[in-house]
């Protein structure tokens, strides 16, 4: 059949031409207008689109236009987009915390009541279907020549076996010279531990005192060098007298005006997607700015790494989530950077990929390779080329997760690098001694990659940029597809909006791509603009959904067991090629570890497909996962959601 244009690309196409007619009258302009919309003609053609896939534009009402930190994809079929204070201090200031819950299929939005400031927290999808959300921000970072008061951690002890200590926000430390300093939040020193020691006949036990203790982030009472200590010393607590003064009391090593990282959070909530609001749970142990959520074969999630209370990178202090309970226990201790990515993987073990995001040194903890948490085990995976470059790095557990494979794409150096890197390469976990194997090239180094497993077993990457945060102009507008099988890309349609910083990417149950956020520092190739945060939403339609016919699934049970079998209606004469179970999407920070796609096993009995779910309970973690069929050329149906239990 031929093709016949559309009035508006015929539209489109005659102004191009004209413009070409009138090309002597403002050459540079006018040359300029007609590439635009020759360009504008031939993306819009369907053949194009078959092949290249096509960007729309989400029309966004004003009031709902977030900076998009977070997004997550629920059971309902709606995206959790979470801003919190949306790494805007103006807000942090002013008790502004959002998060807005978008309708992909209606197009609809509705702001969430937020509590916190979740900026920068974890998540992970819950076994019920409910969101874990823990972490986020206490303070905003001060750098150096913007601290006004000399501040810092400060110890509070407390000698008293007999009662804990509630100090609350405000309380004023006096030091041996006179300075003061004001504690930031409250604090709760836990009592003293009193301990007895039997001795001989006669002689009474011997009793020994180990005070409790608490941390807590304190600022000078004056401005300017007049605030700093640079000696250790012991503080009063002004207005304590007698017993409570000599059992409660500050230390401190140095309190300055050097740079205040950002600081955390220990408050957790749980989204119910159904009430469609946060429930509060047990708070953390720690206090987490940057942590990564993973759930692990039990259902549990582990809560890793983080910079605490202090602004301190957490020393490998982790804890462990338990949906039944609410509650937290301790966890392994195993040292990470920030927003480390972890897989779960066959067995239970967790795979450090190498990716991770913004803080800790550069020769700590970078090291990629296969964790037992169980037995708190760790071995390292070799063969990594650039290394040092697996900040702001992506990875994913390639499709099917059957086959165990991690590849990782990208990435930049330690902290504001202008280095960054093209390289992937994909470590077989299935392998005795796994090691890491190149893959193809980029084409350019690129940092902040997102990376989405699509329904046909194909990988989708797009944006990014060459330097840190978009410097210099260098945000990436392409896009393409990794095919596992061939270890090859091909090209997609590029997009519109650039995405680097503070970017998310996800699949949706129809088949598409959305994408939001970007938070580049300039808008100028000179680095001498602020830029603003990127609000728009994008989505990207395949070419799988042009010019085919889906394959449709249809009625069939919404629960099926680990190791057990469902059976779907789909139409008598349609090919089924492949079923997979695709877990959705929870991502920040070029990091999403909840993403994975499982071959189902299928058999086919006319009008009915019977489709087997794994027993291996590290590899179908229990939760909802969308379930899609794809005939012989790729083409996937519309996403059914199924809950494994």
């Amino acid at each position: 059949m031929k093709y016949r244009p559309s009035s508006r690309t015929r539209k489109l196409a005659f102004g191009a031409a004209a413009v070409v007619v009138l090309g002597g009258m403002n050459a540079p302009a006018v040359y300029g207008f007609a590439e635009s919309a020759y360009h504008d003609y031939t993306i819009n053609k369907p053949e194009y689109m078959a092949r290249y896939g096509h960007w729309d534009l989400v029309d966004v009402p004003k009031q709902y236009q977030i900076n998009a930190i977070h997004a997550a994809l629920l059971h309902t079929g709606k995206v959790l987009l979470i801003a919190g204070s949306g790494n805007d201090e103006k807000n942090f200031k002013a008790g502004t915390f959002q998060s807005v819950l978008w309708d992909p299929v209606k197009n609809t939005f509705k702001e969430i009541d937020t509590p916190k400031d979740m900026f920068c927290g974890g998540h992970a999808q819950l076994p019920d279907g409910n969101l874990l959300v823990a972490g986020g921000t206490a303070r905003y970072e001060k750098l150096e020549g913007d601290v006004t008061r000399a501040g810092g951690a400060m110890v509070v002890k407390n000698e008293d076996p007999d009662a804990p200590k509630t100090l609350p926000k405000g309380t004023v430390f006096r030091g041996p010279s006179g300075q003061e300093y004001v504690s930031q939040v409250n604090v709760l020193v836990p009592r003293a531990e009193k301990k007895f020691a039997k001795r001989g006949k006669g002689k009474k036990a011997k009793v020994t005192v180990t005070a409790g203790q608490a941390r807590v982030f304190v600022e000078a009472k004056a401005k300017g060098e007049k605030g700093i200590a640079n000696a250790a010393a012991q503080y009063e607590i002004v207005g304590e007298k007698g017993a409570d003064a000599r059992n409660h009391y500050g230390l401190a090593t140095k309190l300055g005006l050097d740079k205040k990282d950002f600081q955390g959070l220990k408050e957790a909530y749980e989204f119910d997607p159904i009430a469609e609001r946060y429930i509060p749970v047990d708070s953390m142990a720690e206090a987490r700015w940057y942590p990564t959520l993973v759930t692990l074969k039990n259902g549990k999630v582990l809560a890793v790494s983080g910079l605490d209370d202090m602004g301190e990178i957490i020393p490998g202090d982790n804890e462990i989530y338990d949906p039944k309970s609410k509650k937290w226990s301790t966890g392994p201790h195993r040292y990470f950077p920030t927003y480390p990515a972890l897989f779960l993987t066959k067995g239970g073990n967790l795979f450090y990929s190498g990716s991770n995001a913004g803080y800790g040194p550069a020769d700590k903890g970078r090291r990629p390779g296969l964790w037992n948490p169980d037995a708190n085990t760790f071995k390292p995976v070799p063969g990594l080329r650039d290394n040092d470059q697996t900040e702001t790095s992506t990875s994913v557990l390639l499709p099917p997760a059957q086959r165990q494979k991690v590849m990782i794409f990208g990435g930049g150096g330690v902290g504001e690098s202008h280095r960054s890197t093209g390289r992937t390469a994909v470590a077989d976990l299935s392998e005795d001694d796994p090691v890491f194997r190149p893959g193809p090239g980029l084409g350019r180094g690129t940092r902040y990659l997102n990376a989405v497993l699509a329904p046909d077993d194909s990988v989708f990457t797009t944006g990014g940029s060459k330097d840190y945060r978009g410097k210099g102009a260098s945000d990436i507008h392409k896009a393409q597809f990794y095919d596992p099988a061939r270890r090859s890309f091909r090209p997609a349609a590029d997009p519109e909006v650039g995405r680097d910083y503070h970017s998310e990417a996800m699949l949706l149950p129809d088949g598409r791509i959305a994408v939001f956020g970007s938070n580049p520092l300039f808008a100028d190739r000179a680095n001498t603009t602020v830029a603003a945060f990127e609000k728009r939403i994008e989505v990207y339609t395949p070419p799988y959904l042009y010019g085919r016919t889906r394959p449709k699934l249809g009625a069939g049970p919404t629960e099926v067991r680990r190791g057990g079998s469902a059976e779907f209606a789909v139409p008598a004469k349609a090919s089924v090629q492949k079923a997979r179970l695709m877990r959705p999407s929870a991502v920040t920070h070029a990091t999403d570890v909840e993403q994975r796609s499982i071959a189902l096993a299928t058999e086919r009995h006319g009008g009915r497909l019977k489709v087997t779910v794994p027993r291996d309970q590290a590899l179908v973690p229990r939760g909802w996962y969308m379930l899609f069929i794809t005939d012989g050329r790729g083409t996937p149906s519309q996403a059914r959601w199924v809950h494994v239990r």
